[in-house]
């Protein structure tokens, strides 16, 4: 329990530094702050036997995700067949290599890549899609700075702050263990041996 306020409480801490960053070096990160912190921390917080694998299944969702809206801008049609046509192609192909990367890339990790990209972009590309090129560049960096601030905060930051955490949690072991090891006390005693009053 105090592991999860203590890692909760550090990326609350960077959700706000995320857009104190965008204030101080003009970028509009505001908008996806509390979406890359939470698509951050989620990817930094979930172990995975390959760390790295993690972020390369991400890095995958988020890439087809991508390429997915180029599909979409440049081949398929404005219609619902045409969105449904891409989701499904996403989706497919992230399953595809995550079952032929033998699970070093999860599942999990790529499809919340994808999410990233389409939670960032969608209502942009929705507006102005023949602006593709020009504005999907920017929600994609935006979203991936406020997602790296996130996992940076979820690793980094919380495997300390989780240590300090394990070490309370041990100490009230240890406290409990002593209460348990305590003497009984004369009524308890009675109890046990039958006699009543």
């Amino acid at each position: 329990m105090r592991k999860s306020l203590l890692s909760g409480l550090v990326l609350a801490a960077f959700a706000a530094l995320i857009i104190g960053l965008g204030e101080l070096f003009g970028l509009d990160l505001q908008p996806v702050a509390l979406l890359g912190a939470a698509l951050g921390g989620v990817l930094g917080l979930v172990p995975h036997r390959h760390p790295l694998g993690k972020l390369g299944g991400f890095a995958l969702g988020f890439t087809l995700a991508w390429l997915g809206y180029a599909l979409r801008a440049g081949v398929l049609p404005d219609s619902a067949s045409g969105r449904a046509l891409a989701a499904f192609l996403v989706v497919a192909v992230i399953a595809g290599a995550c079952a032929l990367s033998v699970d070093r890339f999860p599942l999990w990790s790529g499809l919340l890549g994808a999410a990233a990209m389409a939670a960032a972009y969608e209502e942009i590309y929705t507006g102005a899609p023949s602006q593709f090129l020009k504005d999907s560049p920017s929600a994609a960096t935006t979203v991936l700075l406020a997602a790296a601030l996130g996992y940076l905060a979820s690793t980094m930051l919380s495997e300390s702050v989780s240590s300090v955490a394990d070490r309370g949690d041990a100490d009230a072991g240890r406290v409990r263990r002593a209460d348990d090891d305590a003497e009984p006390s004369d009524e308890f005693e009675t109890l046990l041996a039958g006699e009543t009053k």
